[in-house]
């Protein structure tokens, strides 16, 4: 500012193999990240590096010194900067003079301005108590003043870091974490029985996620690994550690707003959103002809939404399940699909289906496997124009959902009041099951929609959501999807999809006429 009165800052920075390592300023400004003055200074010797003098290594200097050059540098420097050095000159002095000294035992001495061995690590300079103090800071002020934002631009800035192969990433985040460790809201909530507030979760899942990024980099060492696997080990023996699903306590949050409804509920409002125009990159080294960054990105995402897992005991647990499914479905949704990406698909669909116990799609899952319902629905999609007979085959194997299929109980279930006690106990644990099941009518709904006019799939269709649907009010649901499908204005009636209504409807009465106390 031109009213301000202009400063001269005093500032110092070391270099190593084209790293910033370490940096003073005399401002004293006290910030994560470079004053304005270190900024200054390594923007000019950027641009003007024949300005910047480089000068040997002060050792290097010193020893073409003869005794009567060296005797006249000590005593200008001391000259210069008596009031600073002069204390510390003479116990130098007392101590080089004394053979018993513990500086007369080390052969050589320091040279600051030399830099580190070769074989040395090389780290960007990183203002640790500075990270701890702003993370303590932010976590004090409990979500309020900007605090939550704040950690998510430190949280942005780790991620930069390890985009960068910035060693500084694992450092910092490292920091991070023994703050939010420390934080004594963890051991109230813990005595309280109380959960965390959602905001808070949410801070503790992307600290999570940034630590599987770490420890899933295929560039760090092996004693990098073992060294984050023990620190993990320690932080998560820590009593007041949270658990994965967030409660300590009994109470349930209400599902009905917790959950986002459909893969693209993460975007902005069975307009706002930004455009992005993804390319393919070729990446040269250890691919295959033709693959490129893009389509190795789309492949993992496949690979990864297809997993088979088993569904986790928590709440919070089940509900990030399902959330961050459908996020990673939102982005995917946001490529558009060329004949390379195409194949992808296939090729990926194709091994789901033969697939192992690994994939959620094989032929045997677990019963308690994750529903493939949502992924199936955008994999029948995107295939459907491109390979109509695969898109139906990997979307009729994903309708089921086995943990409603369980052997019947014992006992006579021929009256009603037994079947009340016996039934919620059939899947006790599946807190989000009102929303998986939604997402089976969705699936079963779209597959309905494409197969008009084809009588051999809206019967094959029609076989399946008798076999897996169990609800119904989502019966119902798709017996009245299937009358306005057949029934729209622009066509003649489709006679199959009103037979697939007319089943349904009766299918739903059966059901509830059944479940109906007699009189």
């Amino acid at each position: 500012m031109q009213s301000e009165p202009e400063t001269v800052c005093n500032v110092a920075i070391s270099f190593d193999r084209c790293k910033i390592t370490s940096v003073t300023c005399s401002c004293g400004n006290k910030d994560i990240f470079y004053c304005a003055h270190v900024v200054a200074l390594s923007l000019y010797r950027i641009r003007k590096p024949d300005q910047v003098k480089l000068h040997l290594p002060i050792s290097e200097t010193l020893f073409q010194m003869n005794r009567d050059q060296l005797q006249k540098f000590v005593q200008y420097l001391i000259t210069v900067h008596h009031t600073e050095v002069l204390p510390t000159a003479q116990k130098l002095a007392d101590e080089i003079l004394s053979q018993n000294s513990e500086i007369n035992q080390v052969h050589g001495a320091p040279d600051p301005t030399a830099g580190a061995s070769i074989d040395d690590e090389n780290c960007w300079h990183l203002d640790e108590e500075q990270v701890q103090e702003q993370v303590k800071l932010f976590l004090s002020q409990g979500g309020y003043h900007g605090s939550g934002k704040q950690l998510n631009l430190l949280f942005a800035k780790v991620r930069e870091m390890l985009k960068m192969r910035d060693s500084n990433g694992a450092r910092m985040l490292t920091l991070i974490t023994e703050q939010f460790m420390a934080d004594p809201r963890l051991s109230l909530w813990r005595q309280q029985g109380t959960t965390m507030t959602d905001k808070y979760r949410q801070l503790w899942d992307e600290l999570g996620a940034l630590w599987m990024c770490i420890v899933l980099n295929p560039h760090c060492k092996l004693e990098q690994k073992s060294s984050w696997l023990k620190q993990l080990k320690k932080w998560n023996s820590v009593d007041v550690c949270p658990w994965e699903d967030g409660n300590h306590g009994n109470e349930l949050p209400n599902l009905t707003n917790a959950l986002p409804q459909g893969a693209n509920a993460n975007q902005e409002s069975m307009g706002q959103c930004k455009s992005l125009e993804y390319q393919h990159l070729p990446a040269h080294k250890f691919l295959e002809e033709g693959e490129s960054y893009l389509t190795l990105a789309v492949e993992v995402a496949l690979i990864g939404l297809g997993q088979q897992r088993i569904m986790p005991d928590g709440l919070y647990a089940q509900e990030k399940v399902c959330r961050n499914e459908e996020q990673l479905i939102s982005k995917l949704q946001e490529i558009e699909l060329d004949d390379t990406l195409v194949k992808i698909f296939q090729k990926q669909a194709v091994f789901l289906l033969e697939g192992g116990p690994y994939s959620g799609l094989g032929e045997v899952i677990h019963r308690e496997s994750v529903p493939m319902h949502t992924f199936a629905k955008y994999l029948f999609t995107s295939l459907l124009p491109h390979d109509a007979e695969l898109a139906y085959k990997t979307a009729l194997r994903a309708m089921r959902l086995l943990v409603l299929e369980s052997a019947a109980p014992s006992g006579d279930m021929t009256r009603p009041h037994h079947i009340a006690s016996v039934v919620p106990n059939r899947y006790p644990r599946w807190f989000t099951l009102s929303h998986i099941e939604s997402q089976q009518c969705e699936l079963a709904s779209t597959m309905l929609t494409a197969a008009k006019g084809d009588v051999r799939r809206l019967e094959t269709v029609l076989e399946s959501i008798q076999k897996n649907i169990h609800s119904s009010s989502h019966i119902f649901k798709l017996a009245q999807d299937a009358f306005k499908i057949a029934t729209l204005m622009d066509s003649l009636p489709d006679i199959t999809l009103l037979k697939v209504s007319l089943e349904l409807g009766l299918q739903t009465l059966l059901t509830t006429a059944l479940s109906l106390p007699s009189s």
